[in-house]
């Protein structure tokens, strides 16, 4: 399997700083390529909640540089790369919390992760930041950590109220906010010829999941430049539509 990939970030009409940080990258291993994907949404005042997500981002940027198990063995294991994302996240938010308490301030970040090794994906979410699969249909890989999910969960509220439900930004949990973070795995088997997309919760507040669908539909996304395109259109969108957050989005496109 091989990938196309291609991301973008914009600050947005009401904000002071891009606190969203991404990365996405492929790697050749001799049991084919990957693709490591993160983006994290960061929250605190002025440029705090950069330094929450960026870091995070950099902590992930160097597990793929010095940490990655071995994929020269035939018993390579997602399971493995969970335990260590796992120890990654609960030692960064440890980090951002006290970086808060010196600085004397309340910072922290969502985090979604995905690694595609060929027949096999793990996706990390800690927060509301989302990955979807686009194939035959638009799927919500991830679970949203936040009130709003939970009432909807345990029938208080319809999707429908959800949408113009104050609440609905109000995390149950982000890396850096609190002394326990709980880290939530998915695992799955990627298709051929399918788009993977992260994205903050600003880039999908405006839009609608027949919007996404249609604009990341696979057989469209055949080259970065047009998933680059893809992706700024629906941020322009967002934009036009007036929404106050952050917009950021990764795409991946399986071959």
């Amino acid at each position: 399997m091989d990938y196309i990939v291609s991301a973008s970030t914009d600050i947005g009409i009401k904000k002071q700083t891009n606190q969203d940080s991404l990365t996405v990258k492929v790697i050749n291993t001799p049991l084919g390529k990957m693709t490591l994907a993160v983006l994290c949404d960061g929250m605190g005042g002025l440029s705090n909640g950069e330094i929450a997500s960026a870091s995070v981002i950099k902590a992930f940027e160097k597990w793929l540089n010095n940490k990655l198990p071995d994929p020269t063995e035939n018993d390579f294991d997602l399971k493995l790369v969970s335990k260590e994302w796992n120890e990654l996240v609960v030692g960064m938010n440890q980090k951002i919390m006290q970086y808060g308490k010196e600085k004397g301030i309340n910072i922290g970040t969502t985090v979604t992760a995905m690694l595609i090794k060929q027949d096999q994906y793990i996706v990390l979410n800690v927060g509301d930041t989302r990955a979807y699969e686009i194939y035959d249909s638009l799927y919500q890989i991830t679970n949203d950590h936040t009130l709003i999910a939970k009432e909807i969960a345990e029938g208080r509220l319809s999707a429908q109220e959800a949408e113009t439900d104050p609440r609905r930004s109000v995390l149950l949990q982000c890396c850096g906010a609190s002394a326990e973070v709980a880290p939530e795995f998915h695992y799955g088997y990627p298709n051929k010829n399918a788009v993977y997309l992260l994205c903050s919760d600003g880039f999908r507040h405006q839009i609608s999941p027949e919007e996404m669908y249609y604009t990341f539909e696979p057989s469209r996304m055949c080259d970065e430049f047009t998933m680059k395109k893809s992706i700024d259109d629906l941020i322009e969108l967002n934009k036009q539509r007036m929404e106050n957050d952050n917009i950021s989005a990764i795409l991946i496109r399986t071959l």
